[in-house]
C-alpha cells in the first residue's frame, strides 16, 4: 500500500519497494542463526489438491532460513495423508506432517478428555495449536509464521516480510501481524470492509472509547490469516476454536504482550485467495457464521474487561452499526469508482443486512451462554497437568513420520542419482 501512515497505537510496517527480497533474505539468515524459524502450515484435503499450494511448495523450496516446516494436517483420511506424504517430500527443509485424524494423535486428545482438559473442536485453530505444540516440544525454533495454503499469487517476499521484524533483534517485536488489499477487478474482503471495522467502530460510538477497542481499530487487516511470533508466545496464549480465530489470537497477544512490541507489516501487493459465500440464509455456515463468532469473541473479551451488554443495548448496537456500515459503502463506492473497479451495491448491502442480523444473533448467543466455545488452553497448563505430554506429542509425530522420512530419503536419493 503506497503510504506512510502509522494507523493507531499499533507500529505499522510498510512496503515500499526500495529494497529487495535477496537483501531481506541474507539478513534474515543472518538473524536466524540465533532466531531460528518454525513456519506452521494449516491445510485440509482440498487445499492439497487446489491451485494454490503447488506454487507455495515451489517458492518454498528457495528459503533457506526456515530451520522447520511443520503441517498441520486437518480431516485428513489415510489416503489423503499418503498423498501429503508424497506432495511434501519435495521440499528440503526439516519437514513434519502433524495428522491430526491418525490413530496416534487421537489418542493424545483423547488423553486430554481423560484429564478433562479440552482441545477444542476440529478446525484450523486446533491443528495450529498442535503444530506449535509440537515446535515447543522440539525446543528447535525461536520464531513461528504461520500463513494459510490457499494464497493463488504467493511468493516468497510475503513470508520474508512477514518474519523480517520478529526475527530481527534490532527491531525487537514479539508479535507481527500481516496484512494486504485484496482487490482483483473489484473489492473483496467483505467481512473485515463491511463488518469487523464497522462494528469495531460501532462499540466505540456505543460504549466508548477502550484501549482494547482502539488496539483491534489499528490493524489494518485484522482478520489476516499469516502472522509471525516469538516462541514463547505460543507457549502462553489460548487458542480460540472456532471462526473467531483471528480476532481470539489479538486478543491474547494484547493481554500477553507491551503493544509497543506489536506490529503489523505489509506482506504482499496484492492477496488473492479462495472466497467463502455469504450465506445469509443459513447462520451456520459461510460468512454468516464467521461474523457471528467474531462478534461473539468481541463481546466476550469486552465482558472480561468488565464491560456489561444486555439485550436492549444489542438493539442499539445493531441500529449503531447499520449507519456506519452504509457510510462505509459509500466510501468503498467512491473509491472503487476513482480506481476503474466494479461495485456492486446491491452485494454490499446485502452482506451488511446479513451482519446487522448477525451482530443480534452472537447478542443473544452471548447472553445465554458468556463463556461461549471455550479457548483451547496454552501449553504452559497442558504440561502443568501432563508433564510427559511433549514427549507423547513428539513420539506420535515421528511415528506417523517415519513413512515420511524414507520417501524423502528415497526421493533424494534418487535425485542424486540422476
Amino acid at each position: 500500500m503506497g503510504d506512510f501512515f502509522q494507523n493507531g497505537e499499533i507500529t505499522t510496517l510498510h512496503r515500499f519497494n526500495t529494497t529487495t527480497l535477496e537483501k531481506i533474505e541474507h539478513e534474515i539468515e543472518q538473524y536466524a542463526g540465533s532466531r531460528p524459524v518454525a513456519l506452521v502450515l494449516p491445510i485440509t484435503p482440498v487445499e492439497m489438491r487446489g491451485p494454490a499450494l503447488p506454487g507455495i511448495v515451489h517458492e518454498l523450496k528457495e528459503v533457506n532460513y526456515i530451520n522447520q516446516i511443520v503441517v498441520a494436517l486437518g480431516r485428513f483420511t489415510k489416503h489423503d495423508f499418503q498423498e501429503a506424504i508424497e506432495f511434501f517430500s519435495v521440499l528440503p527443509q526439516e519437514t513434519k506432517l502433524i495428522w491430526n485424524d491418525g490413530k496416534n494423535i487421537q489418542n493424545l486428545y483423547n488423553l486430554l478428555n481423560e484429564e478433562k482438559i479440552s482441545a477444542g473442536i476440529d478446525g484450523k485453530g486446533r491443528s495450529a495449536w498442535l503444530a506449535y505444540g509440537y515446535v515447543l516440544a522440539t525446543d528447535k525454533s525461536r520464531v513461528i509464521a504461520l500463513h494459510d495454503c490457499d494464497i493463488i499469487n504467493y511468493d516468497r517476499k510475503l513470508l520474508a516480510h512477514l518474519c523480517y521484524p520478529v526475527v530481527n533483534p534490532n527491531l525487537d517485536f514479539e508479535f507481527c501481524k500481516g496484512y494486504y488489499h485484496r482487490v482483483t477487478d473489484r473489492m473483496h474482503g467483505r467481512v473485515t470492509r463491511l463488518f469487523v471495522t464497522p462494528f469495531i467502530r460501532s462499540l466505540r460510538k456505543t460504549i466508548g472509547c477502550t484501549d482494547f477497542l482502539e488496539y483491534l481499530d489499528s490493524f489494518r487487516y485484522p482478520l489476516a490469516g499469516e502472522f509471525s511470533m516469538v516462541a514463547d508466545l505460543a507457549r502462553i496464549n489460548r487458542i480460540p476454536g472456532d471462526w473467531g480465530l483471528e480476532v481470539g489470537v489479538l486478543s491474547e497477544v494484547y493481554r500477553n504482550c507491551s503493544k509497543r512490541r506489536i506490529c503489523q507489516v505489509d506482506i504482499c501487493e496484492t492477496y488473492e485467495h479462495k472466497h467463502q459465500p455469504l450465506s445469509d440464509e443459513d447462520p451456520t455456515t459461510g460468512l454468516t457464521k464467521m461474523s457471528i463468532d467474531i462478534a461473539k469473541s468481541i463481546y466476550k473479551n469486552l465482558a472480561s474487561m468488565g464491560i456489561v451488554f444486555s439485550s436492549e443495548y444489542f438493539k442499539t448496537l445493531k441500529a449503531t452499526y447499520q449507519r456506519i456500515a452504509h457510510e462505509f459503502i459509500e466510501k468503498y463506492n467512491h473509491d472503487s469508482i476513482i480506481n476503474g473497479l466494479f461495485f456492486d451495491r446491491h452485494q454490499e448491502m446485502k452482506a451488511v443486512d446479513a451482519f446487522t442480523k448477525s451482530i443480534g444473533i452472537a447478542g443473544e448467543q452471548f447472553l445465554e451462554d458468556p463463556s461461549g466455545i471455550p479457548f483451547i488452553p496454552n501449553w504452559n497448563r497442558i504440561t502443568s497437568a501432563i508433564p510427559d505430554f511433549f514427549y507423547k506429542l513428539m513420539e506420535a509425530v515421528e511415528s506417523d513420520n517415519l513413512r515420511f522420512a524414507q520417501r524423502r530419503q528415497k526421493k533424494y536419493q534418487t535425485s542424486d542419482i540422476i
